[in-house]
């Protein structure tokens, strides 16, 4: 069944048209302005080679420590493998010591990841305890300190991802995008929310929009992105440059393709078993051949459950797949989940 939603929108008030537009942060071109946002775990090189596919502007590594870059650390570099199936990949960075994260700049002008991004966003307590992620938006100063450390050693595009504050009652994104800017980021992204709502509660798309009214610099948006609808509906009402989407595009590739189809009025059709099936054993492929068939068979575990996600007997084929201890024993499954 086949769905055209121009309409609908259109009738909300929303006006489309245009929105699915390239977009240039600093002195890159990219495509189109829907980004698959950074996730540890998930945003590796065989799920972005996956989401490419479907045409997305730009994509994230999995966030990197500065220090273990600078350390050169085996794990950190195979974070940042690029698979052949894909266009380069930006790279994300954290950290809160300027040394780290310089030695990190001049590193990366050495390859060809289109920019840099600095993770001042991430809740985790394992971040934040050491004063990196979202920690720094509580000390404006350090965090001044490390974007003028990258921006002054290379010649790449920086970029800075921030969330609305630490707490709720210290909600500072636009005084600390407008620092941002003022120290040469050539882009911010925004999550509305604060530290302490780690991913739960309503994003406030507000946020964004407040940001975005007090800077020259591209903002890209995010929070409770889960259909192309949402990526529409977010541009229009914060007035942001991009969007980045994280939760909503795990097992979830086809979103790239239904924004693009939206906002170019064509139709997309709605996304059968089949597709899901399929869409898995092409990722198990990838991931065999780029971790090894172990590895492969530990991570399609959580990425099958996001593709059949609210299908019938769902529950059942996820129990059966954490079970299975080969490639073939998954392909065998999928095979008899479609029977």
């Amino acid at each position: 069944m086949q769905r055209r939603y121009k309409t609908n929108l259109l009738s909300q008030g929303l006006n489309i048209e245009g929105k699915s537009q390239m977009i240039k942060i600093g002195n890159i071109q990219f495509k189109n302005n829907l980004f698959l946002a950074p996730m540890a775990g998930v945003t590796d090189a065989p799920y972005r080679a996956i989401c490419s596919i479907y045409g997305y502007g730009l994509a994230y590594t999995e966030m990197i420590s500065a220090k273990a870059l600078m350390y050169k650390d085996k794990k950190t570099f195979g974070l940042m493998a690029k698979a052949d199936e894909e266009p380069e990949p930006a790279v994300q960075i954290f950290g809160s010591e300027p040394d780290a994260i310089k030695y990190a700049a001049e590193y990366l002008s050495s390859t060809n990841t289109p920019l840099i991004d600095i993770n001042m966003g991430c809740p985790a307590p394992k971040i934040t305890r050491n004063g990196e992620g979202s920690a720094l938006m509580k000390d404006i100063q350090s965090a001044e300190r490390v974007i003028r450390a990258a921006v002054d050693n290379t010649d790449k595009p920086v970029t800075v991802k921030i969330r609305s504050g630490w707490e709720k009652g210290s909600v500072n994104a636009v005084e600390f995008a407008i620092m941002a800017q003022g120290c040469g980021a050539s882009a911010v992204a925004v999550h509305p929310r604060t530290r302490d709502m780690y991913y739960s509660g309503k994003a406030d798309w507000s946020v964004v929009k407040d940001v975005k009214d007090n800077l020259d610099i591209p903002v890209i948006g995010g929070g409770d992105i889960f259909h192309a609808e949402d990526v529409v509906k977010i541009i229009e009402t914060t007035g942001c440059d991009a969007v980045m989407v994280a939760r909503g595009a795990m097992g979830n590739p086809w979103i790239f393709r239904n924004y693009n189809n939206l906002v170019n009025g064509e139709p997309f059709a709605d996304i059968g078993l089949l597709d899901r099936v399929d869409m898995i054993n092409r990722h198990l492929s990838l991931m065999i051949k780029y971790k090894g068939e172990h590895i492969a068979v530990l991570e399609m575990r959580k990425h099958a459950a996001w593709y059949v996600k609210g299908v019938p007997g769902a529950s059942a084929l996820k129990n059966m797949i954490n079970s299975a201890k080969s490639s073939n024993q998954i392909i065998e499954l999928l095979q008899q989940f479609l029977i």
